[in-house]
This record gives C-alpha cells, structure tokens and sequence, in this order.
C-alpha cells in the first residue's frame, strides 16, 4: 500500500514507534494518509502533514530558495512534519484539506466544515476541543537510510501501517499538469450537447445528493469529471451536509445508465471471451473501474440515509475510494487509447456482472460489503499479480506501472470494507468471521477458489479463517433469472482472461 510493505515498531521508554516511511519519499508530496491496525483489530485514520519552510515559525529558511545543501534539506524535512488524527474531533470533518494558518502559539489545522483550529503540536483548539496530535521521529535502520517514525495510538498492541499514500496529486509537489480525459469521449451516431459540470437547475447540495447524481451520468468522463468535483467538495466543507440523515435523501437507481455505445456492447458474462490480449484486457479492466466507481458513490447512496449513524469516516473512506476508481479508469483508458488509438472504451464486449452480483445485496450494507469488497475485490488482489506479469513479459512498462498502481489501491480498498464491515459487526454484536462466511454461503454461489495472496490479504485484514475452505450456497439464478456469479468471472479474474 502506497509502497510499504513491511513497518517496523521499537520500544524508547514507554512509547512504541511505527516506522512509516524513508524521510526521502516524503519529499514528493505534502500531505499523506496513514491508516494503522492493532493487533485487535482497531483502525486509526492518521494525517501526515508536510509543511513547507515558509509555513512554519520563524523557520529562518527562505521559501523560494533552492539551493540548499542535503543537510539542510534533510533537516528541513524533519522540522516539516506533523501527524495528527485524521477527523475533526467535532463533527468528524476529514482534515486532510485543512487550511494551515501559522499563530502565535505555532502551526494550527483549521477544519474546513466549521473553522474549528488545531495545534499541530499538541492538538489542542481555542474552542477547547483537543486532536488527538502524534509525535515523529526520524531514525537510521541498519544501512543508513532515515525513516520517519510515528507513536502509535494509546490503547492495543503490535500497530501496523496498512495504508500510506499521498492525500491526492493536489498535494504533489510541484503539482502536475490537469489530466487529460479526452480519451474517455465515446463516438455517438448523434452528437449532443455537453452536460454541465454541475446541473444548473437544482443543483446538488450534499454529497448524497452528487453520489446519486453521479451514479444517474452515464457519459464516463463527466462521471469522473462531477467524481473528483463532488470529493473536492466535500473535503473543502463546500457541502450543506452529508444529507444521509435527511428525510427528503434520493434514491440511487437500480443500475446506473450507460451510454449508447457501450450499452449496445453490453453482453452476458458467459459470453465474453476467454482468451484476451493486452487491448482487451485493458478495456475489461476498464469497465470493471467504471463499475466501481458506481459501486464506490452507491454505497454511500444506498445505505447512507438508513444507517443514519454511520460516522463521517464512512463517507471520507469510500469518497476516497470513488476518487481512486475515477483515477484508475482514467488511467486504464488512457493506456488503451495509447495502445490502440482505433478501440475507444465502449467499442468491445462488456458486462455489468458486477453490478449484478451487487443487486443482491441491495437490502443489507453488511451483505455488500462482505460480498463486493471482500470477496470480489480481495479476488482481486489473488489475480491481479499474474495480470501485471503479463503486461510484464510482453515489455510494456507503463501499463505495469499503472497496474501496480491500481494494485496497490485496491489492498486499501479491501482494507477499508474490512474495517466498516468489522465496525457493523461490532455495531450488531457478531463476530465477523462467523458472520463474513455466513453472507458469503447466502450471497454468493459456488467455492471462493484460490490461489489466494496471502500477504496482500492479510494487509487489508482477512486472516486465512475469513477465506479458506468458503463456499456460497446461494441459488444459481436468483429471481431476476440472472446468474450474477456465471463460470466467467465476473470481476478480475474476467478481466485477466487465459
């Protein structure tokens, strides 16, 4: 997950140190997500801020200078970086757009929903709230290399970092050029005029209201464009509210539209091919996203308004997860443009499998998220490494470099549906193995077969007893007379083809 694969934690008196990341890395972005796990099962959502010399007190260091020898620069880095909690202890506000604002007292976060500020320091807030702040360290491992390194929480034991990874290329440093979604434009026998970012007659007002008008836009890259807009507005406190505890909340639709091309290629998942080159696995893994992202903003339509006491991490976690879908679509169409300038996205066979296995789910927010976040995308992790070695072997290194990229965000979206379906289960009393293996016998049909990645699966939180020897017993046509889990696959493995 955003490259760490192994952390290491040591006692200095009574504080334990979870090393994060070498100091180095660090340098390319300015704000990161940290998520850490005990050994319970408890999850911290931490931010790691990384100022700039001109944002901190009387740094003596000139901002626009950049000539600097490699010891100020490493001392620099160190003097730069704060960790604190990663939602506003007030309402539960994600605090990774907090606006840094320098004081008398020091360097304080202020909260983008109500202006509530934080010490970076220690925590504290003239409203008298406190965040929970943590102290870093940088440490030499045994061949010289400095990391940074992080106390854990209060409270478990053996803490590691299952999530580390920069906020979003807003905080690149410097920031890259705007992406270009032109690719994503798909050939129509009619040519119509462009929706508007943001509908001009009502438009939406809070983030259930953009996830269901998102999940109504059937152009692709007005869905990523009113995506990364609608996560932008959130994290920037632009939205009324959240709006899943209105009465008045929309519906999502029971599929999300599609536009003329692709539907007219829409096939049954039997049919699609087995064998696949690289242009046909590109465009599969592809539609797979485009039906993420729909799944990532559904989630939080569906079962938002009747979970009204689901806290505003939720929300925070599947808007990032949405943002990474939009992301790897974009990056999967960019590369099939690449690759065959004549095969736009929507030009070969698709499925909507995915969307189907996900309609069975459609009464319990526990049934989805064991059922497309911790067996369809955890098959993912077991398939993708064989489908980036592909890729490998045929010598094309920049569509390894996006695979690997989409892998290693998808063992944090695994992550996250472990961490809300464990929070349900504790929620409801029930334990979540039992209660994981019992949705998987009602939701879904047939063995949950290996070769399973153990490594990236334990990362994300599903030990050997969540998965092995699991097998649904779900009817193999349920009442709408489709087969949501057909002998193709209907998520990776589909894609990866033979």
């Amino acid at each position: 997950m955003g490259g760490q694969d192994t952390v290491s934690a040591s006692n200095s008196s009574a504080t334990e140190w979870l090393r994060v990341s070498p100091l180095s890395k660090l340098a390319t972005h300015s704000r990161f997500f940290l998520t850490l796990r005990s050994q319970e099962g408890e999850y911290h959502s931490l931010i790691l801020f990384r100022l700039t010399p001109g944002q901190l007190p009387e740094s003596g260091i000139d901002a626009t200078t950049t000539t600097q020898d490699a010891t100020t620069m490493t001392q620099s880095l160190r003097d730069q970086i704060y960790v604190m909690e990663a939602n506003c202890p007030h309402l539960g506000a994600d605090m990774s757009h907090a606006e840094i604002e320098e004081c008398d007292t020091g360097v304080v976060a202020v909260c983008p929903w109500h202006r509530y500020d934080f010490d970076l320091k220690t925590g504290h807030s003239e409203t008298g709230l406190r965040a929970c702040t943590y102290t870093t360290e940088v440490r030499e491992d045994d061949s010289g290399v400095e990391h940074i390194c992080v106390e854990t929480p209060e409270g478990g034991r053996n803490w590691r970092l299952v999530e580390f990874r920069p906020v979003s290329e807003e905080f690149a440093d410097p920031p890259p050029p705007p992406p270009d979604l032109s690719h994503l434009s798909l050939s129509s026998p009619e040519p119509k005029e462009p929706e508007p970012l943001v509908p001009p007659d009502n438009p939406p007002k809070t983030l259930i209201e953009w996830a269901v008008l998102i999940l109504n836009t059937a152009d692709p890259m007005l869905k990523v464009q009113r995506t990364r807009h609608a996560v932008h507005l959130f994290r920037t406190g632009q939205l009324k509210s959240i709006g899943h505890r209105s009465a008045k909340a929309p519906r999502p639709p029971d599929v999300p539209p599609r536009e003329e091309t692709y539907a007219r290629n829409t096939v049954d998942p039997g049919k699609m091919a087995r064998r696949k080159n690289r242009v046909v696995m590109l465009h599969a893994l592809a539609n797979i996203e485009q039906w993420a992202i729909d799944l990532a903003w559904d989630i939080i339509a569906r079962y938002g308004p009747s979970h009204p006491d689901l806290p505003p991490a939720f929300f925070a976690d599947f808007t990032k997860m949405a943002l990474d879908e939009s992301k790897h679509f974009s990056l999967l169409t960019a590369r099939l443009a690449a690759l065959s300038p004549a095969t736009p996205y929507g030009s070969l066979p698709v499925h909507a499998g995915l969307w189907e296995s996900a309609r069975v789910t459609f009464p319990s927010l526990r049934a989805r998220l064991a059922i497309i976040h911790l067996v369809h995308e955890a098959r993912g992790l077991d398939v993708n490494p064989g489908t980036i070695e592909k890729f490998r072997r045929a010598g094309d290194a920049e569509s390894v470099r996006v695979l690997e990229t989409i892998h290693h965000d998808e063992v944090t979206h695994v992550t996250t549906g472990h961490r809300w379906f464990t929070w349900v289960c504790a929620r409801q009393g029930v334990d979540p193995v039992r209660t994981f293996r019992e949705e998987v016998r009602r939701g879904w049909r047939g063995d949950v077969k290996g070769p399973f990645n153990a490594e990236d699966r334990e990362k994300a939180g599903l030990t050997p007893d969540f998965y092995e020897n699991l097998k649904g017993e779900m009817d193999s046509a349920w009442e709408t007379g489709k087969d949501p889990q057909a002998t193709v696959a209907v998520g990776y493995e589909g894609a990866a083809g033979k």
